[in-house]
């Protein structure tokens, strides 16, 4: 195939805009910040699911808190109960069993307060666990809105560059000749599509061309088109192409 030179060095511009395109939709597709709010909505996840455990933990030591408080205050009364009865009892055994049940009364109110200092313990170390949770989860939820944000933004911002490189890569195609653009565009499916030789390397794969490949360059006319012999592009040959 024939084209003039001019021709074939439109379709640089051509090429350059389809992968001006290119990546305009594959960021639009995928924007950089997608891994990472994929990474927090993970995150997020597992901090919800820590936070129900967590405060299940709560609830289940402040349950057992209650409970010993309800025992702790049954205890007392009987406590008060007794000291009252014994204090007006006139009865030698009866003021002994009184006393020995007072005796174990108090070693039981101690168990409780013990217990129930242990359980507040646990407590406070449970909650400080849920509030660490929640602070790591607002700390993932800020992030996650603000990379949303960009994200949405850098998506609108390729879709925009997208619609305007194609209607540039239009305008420059409209100008090539109809022939010539139909062999690029099949070759563009597999490779580069058309790419500037300079200094004897193909700009689509980066071959250095030598023997027999250099020397059909050398002999082919300005007007001729030629391609890689290694990805099949185009190559668009001018002053810098050293051959």
């Amino acid at each position: 195939m024939n084209a003039s030179p001019d021709d074939q060095r439109r379709l640089l511009e051509v090429a350059a805009l389809d992968a001006r395109i290119r990546a305009a939709s594959a960021a639009a597709r995928s924007p950089e910040q997608a891994a990472r709010i994929s990474e927090l909505m993970q995150t997020r996840t597992e901090l919800n699911h820590d936070l129900v455990r967590a405060r299940g933990a709560v609830d289940d030591v402040r349950a057992e808190q209650r409970r010993l408080d309800d025992d702790l205050k049954v205890v007392e009364a009987r406590i008060a109960r007794d000291a009252t009865r014994l204090a007006d009892s006139a009865n030698a055994k009866e003021a002994q069993n009184l006393e020995h049940e007072l005796a174990a009364l108090a070693r039981r109110k101690s168990d409780l307060e013990d217990a129930d200092l242990e359980a507040m313990e646990r407590a406070e170390a449970a909650e400080e666990i849920v509030a660490g949770l929640e602070a790591r989860l607002r700390e993932v939820n800020e992030e996650g809105s603000s990379l949303s944000a960009a994200a949405k933004a850098a998506v609108s911002a390729a879709q925009a560059d997208e619609a305007a490189a194609t209607r540039d890569r239009e305008a420059v195609a409209s100008t090539v000749a109809p022939d010539l653009l139909g062999l690029y565009d099949k070759l563009a499916q597999r490779s580069a599509g058309a790419a500037l030789l300079t200094r004897q390397t193909c700009g689509g794969c980066h071959m250095v061309l030598a023997g027999s490949d250099l020397s059909a360059l050398r002999a082919a006319a300005p007007e001729t088109v030629v391609t890689c012999p290694e990805c099949g592009c185009i190559l668009v040959r001018t002053e810098e192409s050293g051959l």
